[in-house]
């Protein structure tokens, strides 16, 4: 039998650093805070120590608040987690906001104000909401079909941890933690989290038990143009063989779907790389997720005020009017697109990755 080869050499991705970090007195307080802060210091960060716990001196411009983190204290309503579907059971956050530069971003319209990232220093208190929910929820708790991931947790609703993770060290902590979960029979579970960044490398040894699904966003070529700050595909499916071959569940989390010029062609190269990269992997657990690019009004404004010259097409004539589950506007592509979309990726997934499995098209 051929031993699995490892993944070509590529020279690294450059971390994010930001420019300011501030920090509150009570996350300081916390080790978990206190190291990030450290970390983020030997990067070259100046440190701001605020004199309370109320965030001040919030940057105005998109630039700036780009290259701010905030080390602050998650509150209790923070701390919370919520039902987060079609993705997963639940959702708990590690942070907020992303270092990348992506034009279709969809925290455009769930995060208020400038977007600075906020890292959770209280992860001890995070993590403790978890364990009394496992065996309940409405996605994989309740569902048949997804039955053996056990109670899901999603860790990257509003953030890209691994995007952070050099200065956070947030994931370490929270695969430690699933891996070390005891669990009732019968039970299971998992922690999920989605990214666009490649530096994997201090999360491979970790004892993660197969209980951390990391899914890698990925997207076709003419796409890639609207993921600034991001590392290209072939360091993301680099990045997803390295973490496949250290025995974490893998997924590709297609998003945002566009018909870009030459679409078909451009999805189906995007699978077929990736089953390049996982081609002699025995058991990567593949999942997919396929999500089209949709945007509400307030989100479109945020987006052309952020990057006024983008090229990404948010016009309201070329889409369908929809309401989400809340009554609010969204728009999406119209039917007879979302139609050949659909047909077109999930044929391409049944050809290029026939064991994956397609966990939903929205």
């Amino acid at each position: 039998m051929n031993a699995i080869s490892p993944a070509p050499a590529q020279r690294a991705f450059p971390l994010w650093v930001p420019r300011r970090v501030l920090v509150t007195p009570s996350a300081l307080a916390q080790p978990h805070g206190a190291a990030a802060v450290e970390r983020a210091a030997a990067l070259g960060a100046e440190v701001v120590r605020l004199k309370a716990d109320r965030l001040s001196g919030l940057p105005d411009t998109y630039r700036d608040a780009k290259t701010t983190m905030a080390v602050v204290m998650a509150s209790p309503s923070r701390r919370r987690p919520q039902p987060i579907p079609p993705s997963a059971d639940w959702r708990f956050d590690l942070a907020e906001g992303c270092p990348a530069h992506c034009q279709y971003c969809y925290l455009a319209g769930s995060l208020a104000g400038p977007p600075i990232i906020r890292a959770y220093a209280n992860i001890e208190d995070i993590l403790a909401e978890l364990p009394p929910l496992l065996g309940q929820g409405s996605v994989t708790s309740a569902n048949a079909a997804r039955a053996g991931e056990g109670t899901t947790f999603e860790a990257s609703c509003y953030t890209d941890p691994l995007g952070i993770e050099h200065i956070t060290g947030s994931l370490d902590r929270a695969i430690r933690f699933f891996g070390a979960l005891e669990l009732p029979a019968g039970q299971e579970a998992q922690l999920r989290f989605t990214t666009k960044f490649d530096a994997v490398e201090p999360l491979l040894a970790l004892p993660h038990e197969r209980r951390t699904r990391i899914r890698f966003s990925v997207n076709a070529a003419g796409a890639e143009r609207f993921e600034g700050g991001a590392p290209r595909m072939p360091r993301r499916l680099a990045a997803m063989r390295k973490m496949a071959l250290a025995g974490y569940r893998i997924g590709l989390t297609v998003a945002p779907i566009i018909p870009v010029p030459d679409w078909r062609e451009q999805y189906d190269r995007l699978l077929a790389d990736a089953a390049e990269a996982l081609a002699d992997i025995p058991d990567p657990d593949l999942t997919v997720e396929l999500i089209t690019h949709r945007f509400t009004p307030g989100s479109r404004e945020v987006l052309q005020g952020w990057y006024p010259g983008s090229s990404l097409d948010m016009e309201e004539a070329s889409r369908t009017r929809k309401l989400t589950k809340f009554g609010s506007t969204k728009w999406v592509f119209p039917r007879h697109t979302m139609a050949e979309l659909r047909a077109a990726l999930e044929d391409a997934v049944t050809r290029r990755l026939p064991a994956a499995r397609v966990l939903y098209w929205t």
